[in-house]
């Protein structure tokens, strides 16, 4: 099992309560968003993407420990 260094922003940080998380973790990102959810139950309400070495994930990707994770709320561009 690795951990995983998780950067959160705007509403995703305010919900966790910092602007990171370091979390014990295995897996993929699908597991991971549930581990999150599960961690912070208020996340569940969220809508927010999970950005995996500075790429908008899409489908779900296996995880490692170097891994950089950040958790982005929605967003517009213009």
């Amino acid at each position: 099992m690795g951990q995983l260094h998780i950067k959160c922003f705007g509403m995703i940080a305010e919900v966790v309560g910092a602007t990171y998380v370091l979390t014990d973790f295995h897996g993929d990102t699908e597991k991971l968003k549930f581990q999150l959810c599960e961690t912070f139950p208020r996340l569940k309400h969220l809508t927010f993407s999970i950005a995996v070495n500075k790429v908008l994930t899409t489908n779900t990707l296996l995880l490692s420990e170097n891994d950089e994770i950040a958790l982005l709320p929605p967003f517009s561009g213009g």
